[in-house]
């Protein structure tokens, strides 16, 4: 029972392995050429737009400008906060253009600027826009192509702007948007009713973008749709979000809260919309639009009944957008600071969240003492060494202990080799007598499994790994280790498929595992020796394409269990040495006499 348990453990692990091998050879191609820069893209043909039309209950659907409007310059309002460049359209009271100044594409050193939003209208259009639905239906509201007054400029923390507009019938519009020093901006939307008759305005705010984008992760990592509502997580994929919809201007999701907020997310990135004043309820939407083949995302948030403004009176309704870099620090910061509900889960940490996420602060606050993640990575590996060194004492001296027993297991192999019912039995015994759990070997590996998923969740999905160095030719200890034996390091001018992917670090890894292995004893059954023998063999080939982050920390654990290993076993020979002979048979000790008396 106790051999099925074990092949049971090493088939799982190595299972679960495959199938993250599998995930990450198909998606993890070749790398595209960086997004076109912003000349490029505004050379480019609009698509094709749609009529714009009220979306359901009331919150404003997809709409386009047209060409013709995108042909007109608009009035833009620079935004200065040292992390941003980014502008604020007058024409439509759209942030459309936010590029982020501390991140590039590649790390390449010349590398574009990531450039987040994008001008409606356009292939790579990505914006958040505010404006007013007239739901007593006779109201002049503004609407994409409304020219708004802007008064101050540039836009920087401390220093709002406030656009400004009138419908000609007594009705006045202003917007007051402000930014922080990091990636939030703050909008106060105000309707003031000089008419009189009564008006009834739904204000709203939404974040749309004009395409699909690719997404980076599988089953690992959430990207599309996501929001906290009164704190509930919910996350819905771009396909999922397609496939729930029941026509072309479907919405997958709608919902009323007092708490948190709604967008959509990227591996890194992520704009969300949410309240700006404590006790203010939201009603939220994700909605998919198909134009013409095209699918578009939209995320819209608004009070949750219409305003009725009488006259000489005035509403107000205040939102947050969030466009930028997930970045943990921050996210917590809004969290605690501005009570953004549970903010820090628009970074896909996982089901072992409780776990991932204290690795990344240890990992990072060593970071912040030495400077470099792969250094912090190898301190973090040596403390949880630390850690669970009691458990790996006692596996490892189980297993010295079978290696001393090497020699009576093939006598009871050889003794029994026509009865296996027998042999399993006297084995079991002699287990018990001896005091060891013969899966004890499969212990560290085990260990492992929650340590490695936590510690891959934190490379991938964190930005602060992102383009992260280590030394010499690591670069980047969230992607692959570019080396390859196959080209022998670079020497030979050919590039592998991605199958012959064979790194340094890999083939290290799959060393330090197999000299690990060697110090452990052999298992009694053939066909466990055969898996045990090509297990490293396996590991180095399916970690060669993981994050060299991920096999630099898998190669450290092993050169330290080799390490204590090794330390265990001479101990348990000076000890051996040092005790007189046991009395009782030619076996010695417990285990000894049993087989004497049996024979």
């Amino acid at each position: 029972m106790d051999q099925k348990r074990l092949l049971a453990a090493i088939a799982l692990s190595i299972g679960i392995l495959l199938i993250f091998d599998a995930w990450n050879r198909a998606t993890n191609p070749p790398a595209p050429p960086g997004p076109q820069t912003q000349q490029t893209v505004q050379a480019e043909v609009p698509l094709p737009v749609a009529p714009a039309t009220p979306g359901a209950a009331g919150i404003p659907g997809a709409t386009v400008a047209t060409t013709a409007e995108l042909a007109r310059p608009a009035v833009r309002i620079a935004v200065e906060n040292g992390r941003l460049q980014a502008a604020v359209s007058a024409r439509g009271l759209v942030l459309d253009e936010l590029v982020l100044k501390d991140y590039r594409e590649t790390i390449e050193r010349n590398s574009p600027l990531v450039r987040l939003l994008h001008p409606r209208g356009r292939a790579e259009g990505y914006f958040g826009q505010w404006g007013w639905t007239a739901a007593d239906g006779r109201t002049a509201v503004p609407g994409n192509d409304t020219e708004w007054q802007a008064s101050g400029g540039p836009l920087a923390p401390g220093r709002p702007v406030t656009f400004s507009w009138e419908n000609g019938a007594g009705v006045a519009f202003r917007a007051e948007v402000a930014v922080d020093t990091g990636y939030m901006f703050t909008i106060r939307q105000t309707v003031e009713n000089r008419s009189g008759d009564a008006v009834t305005l739904l204000p709203w705010a939404r974040v749309r973008r004009e395409r699909t984008p690719e997404v980076a992760g599988f089953f690992i990592l959430h990207e599309g749709f996501i929001a906290v509502q009164d704190g509930r997580l919910t996350e819905i994929t771009y396909q999922d979000g397609k496939s729930t919809a029941t026509s072309t201007r479907a919405a997958p999701f709608e919902n009323e809260a007092g708490e948190g907020w709604a967008g959509l997310s990227d591996k890194y990135w992520l704009t969300a919309l949410t309240r700006a004043e404590p006790g203010q309820r939201l009603r939220s939407a994700f909605r998919h639009v198909n134009d013409n083949g095209v699918d578009r995302w939209q995320v819209d948030v608004a009070p949750p009944s219409a305003q009725a403004v009488a006259p000489g009176t005035s509403g107000s309704f205040a939102t947050r957008l969030f466009a930028g870099a997930k970045e943990v620090h921050l996210l917590d910061r809004y969290r605690d600071r501005d009570g953004v509900q549970d903010f820090d889960k628009a970074i896909d940490f996982g089901w072992f969240y409780w776990i991932t996420k204290p690795f990344f602060y240890a990992i990072d606050w060593l970071f912040q003492m030495t400077g470099n993640f792969g250094v912090a990575i190898l301190i973090f590996t040596l403390a949880l060494k630390a850690a669970f060194f009691p458990l790996a004492q006692k596996s490892y001296k189980s297993m010295s202990k079978m290696r001393l027993l090497g020699p009576k297991m093939t006598e009871l192999r050889e003794r029994y080799k026509d009865d296996p019912a027998k042999m399993q039995a006297e084995v079991m015994a002699m287990y018990k007598t001896e005091k060891i759990n013969p899966a004890s070997g499969c212990l560290p590996i085990l260990i492992q499994i929650p340590v490695f998923f936590a510690l891959y969740k934190v490379l991938f999905v964190t930005i602060e790994m992102r383009h992260a160095p280590f030394f010499g030719w690591i670069r980047d200890l969230s992607a692959p280790d570019p080396t390859n034996l196959f080209n022998l390091f670079g020497v030979i001018p050919w590039s592998p498929p991605a199958f012959l992917h064979l790194p340094v670090w890999a083939i290290v890894m799959g060393v330090t595992m197999w000299a690990q292995m060697k110090l452990n004893p052999q298992p009694p059954d053939p066909i466990q020796q055969k898996i045990f023998a090509w297990m490293p063999v396996i590991f180095t080939f399916m970690l060669a394409s993981f994050p060299a982050g991920l096999v630099i920390y898998w190669t450290w654990n092993n050169l330290l269990s080799i390490a204590q290993q090794w330390m265990i076993i001479r101990r348990d020979e000076r000890e051996k040495a040092a005790r007189p002979p046991a009395q009782g048979g030619a076996g010695g000790g417990a285990a000894g006499g049993t087989l004497a008396a049996k024979k």
